[in-house]
């Protein structure tokens, strides 16, 4: 098997992957970030306060909130699963340091950006709504974003997501049609 032949496999294993983890509405990450980051939060809370942990409710000795799938942000963590899995030319060990690497950051960043929402909430907190909009909206896509380019910056990546894949499938059928034109002269 020729070099282009293997890119085209790894090409067509990478995608397939992305997509079975990304189906059942992301059923993996899920399944995996949920009770992670609940048990995280409320362990951390629980050096300061008393917790109780039902399921995704945390309940303190005030209020209570629930992280629900917009709080565990699985929908940001399968996009960072798809840039990395999108790029093309890395090798499989780095693939997985990088893959490592931006979760991991993601996750830490997701955490703080929650313990920040727990210690400023308060009923009577009236920005309480605007500065999670903003935290939540605004900032995660930033987040996503930031940590891209450092994981891009870190690995020295010298591809583009999705678009050298593109490229390189363009050319590999362009080569394909001049070997065929150049048999039937």
């Amino acid at each position: 098997m020729n070099n282009q032949s293997k890119r085209l496999v790894g090409l067509f294993a990478r995608y397939l992957f992305v997509l079975l983890l990304g189906a059942g509405n992301l059923y993996f990450f899920y399944t995996i970030l949920t009770p992670l980051t609940v048990s995280s939060v409320s362990q951390t809370i629980s050096l300061f306060t008393e917790v109780v942990t039902e399921g995704s409710f945390i309940h303190l000795e005030s209020f209570s909130i629930e992280l629900v799938r917009g709080c565990v942000a699985g929908s940001a963590f399968f996009l960072m699963f798809i840039l990395v899995f999108s790029t093309a030319d890395i090798k499989p060990k780095k693939r997985f340091y990088a893959l490592i690497t931006s979760l991991a950051m993601l996750f830490v960043l997701n955490f703080l950006r929650i313990l920040f929402l727990v210690l400023i909430y308060s009923p009577t907190n009236i920005y309480f709504d605007a500065i999670h909009w903003v935290l939540w909206h605004l900032v995660s896509v930033c987040f996503v974003v930031g940590i891209w380019f450092s994981v891009v910056k870190l690995y020295k990546f010298e591809s583009v997501p999705i678009y050298s894949d593109i490229k390189f499938l363009l050319n590999f059928s362009n080569k394909g049609k001049k070997s065929k034109r150049g048999k039937k002269n």
